[in-house]
């Protein structure tokens, strides 16, 4: 059996707080408890190199004139200066293979970095950049003319996504965490495009953190509080059930962004908390009684496995990644417009017994989605560009 690649992995987000982060820190985790050589490079608080074993980690701190993508990701076209150094450290790391997450800061110094020691670059689709793109354009241009506003943000989501595609056409191997853009990626550059889907920890989310001890409904939703995950969806759920006479319910919303001040304006019934994280997030998942996603943007909803991890049924659109998560009327439901997810979502409220149902077989299903498994499928797409049997 050959010996596992030299990977060197660059992450543009690694201690943020969103699912593509989340992924990064469990990839150089899996990769240091099974002492493969591996170079993660990303940003930090902190410039800092340091080797434990196989493991190497180059942190750089992105600089003050950073450009802010998101309310987590940013661009530091600085980074650039650093070229020469990333350069000279992946050059001493002898990678096989150069593993990028995004065409970001930290992907365009890898994508330097694979074409100055001459080997084949891996890269992963973390994020529709496309469509967030697009809808933060027409947010912004929700004062003019619908039709204006929308001819406006499909030509940003169409130069965005075909600037996306040439980026991805570089690579000898793509990842992809659902089907629906494994094959939007092989059918923009023709490269062979694995499916890469996300693990979770069901000890760390499980139902055994619910402290909750009321009868009331509660519905929850954890992420950015931002116009790409439709949040403003909520209220239009929250207006149709109390008109159908629902009044023990309440949300519980966990996250930050630019629509909180709206949702907080237009939600008569919820609680924000802000981001959390460790045993305050895994009660906070225990704690729901339902799950509710209105995203149309996710690749794929580590937050619905979480979700799912800790008891707790998701309703979800028909549009992104979520819907490969729930299977329709066994763990969830999968809603193809608004009206249908209002509906979905009344109906798992005044169904206690079928709530139930969903709660078992959503636990059940997350049993068998480890980290370890993804990330050894990850290995065996670096197999297939370098010719090596699949390491154990």
């Amino acid at each position: 059996m050959s010996s596992p690649p030299r990977v060197a992995f660059f992450a543009d987000s690694f201690h943020d707080v969103n699912g593509a982060a989340l992924t990064c820190r469990e990839f150089e985790a899996f990769a240091r408890r099974r002492n493969y050589p591996f170079l993660s490079v990303h940003a930090g608080p902190q410039q800092r190199f340091e080797q434990q074993g196989e493991m190497r980690v180059l942190e750089m701190r992105r600089s003050k004139l950073s450009i802010a993508l998101d309310t987590d990701l940013r661009f530091d076209p600085l980074l650039l200066l650093m070229r020469s150094e990333v350069v000279r450290q992946v050059r001493q790391f002898q990678p096989d293979i150069v593993h990028l997450t995004s065409p970001g800061d930290f992907g365009i110094l890898g994508a330097i970095a694979a074409d100055a020691v001459h080997v084949p670059l891996a890269l992963a689709w973390h994020t529709n950049i496309h469509e967030f793109a697009a809808r933060r354009v027409h947010n912004a241009l929700r004062f003019l003319p619908s039709g204006f506003a929308d001819r406006v943000s499909w030509n940003v989501e169409k130069i965005v996504l075909n600037f996306s595609l040439w980026f991805y056409g570089r690579g000898s191997v793509l990842f992809a965490p659902n089907q629906e853009l494994i094959d939007l990626l092989h059918d923009g550059t023709a490269v062979p495009t694995v499916l890469m889907e996300r693990g979770i920890d069901t000890n760390i989310f499980s139902p055994l953190h619910r402290t909750r001890t009321d009868d009331d409904f509660v519905m929850g939703f954890v992420g950015r509080l931002q116009p790409e995950k439709n949040v403003r969806l909520l209220a239009e759920l929250e207006e149709s059930l109390l008109k159908a006479g629902h009044t023990r319910f309440r949300f519980l919303l966990v996250g930050r962004g630019d629509e909180r001040p709206w949702l907080e304006a237009n939600l008569k019934q919820a609680e924000f908390t802000g981001v959390l994280s460790g045993k305050a997030l895994s009660e906070a998942y225990a704690n729901m009684d339902l799950f509710v996603f209105p995203s149309q943007t996710d690749t794929f909803g580590n937050v619905i496995q979480e979700a799912a991890a800790s008891g707790v049924p998701s309703v979800v659109t028909n549009s992104g990644g979520p819907k490969f998560l729930v299977k329709h009327g066994v763990d969830g439901f999968v809603a193809r417009n608004n009206e249908e997810f209002c509906s979905y979502a009344a109906t798992v409220l005044a169904d206690r017994a079928l709530q139930k149902r969903f709660s078992i077989a959503a636990r059940l299903k997350s049993l068998h989605n480890s980290w370890d498994r993804v990330f050894e499928r990850v290995y065996e797409g670096y197999a297939q560009v370098l010719g090596r049997a699949t390491v154990a």
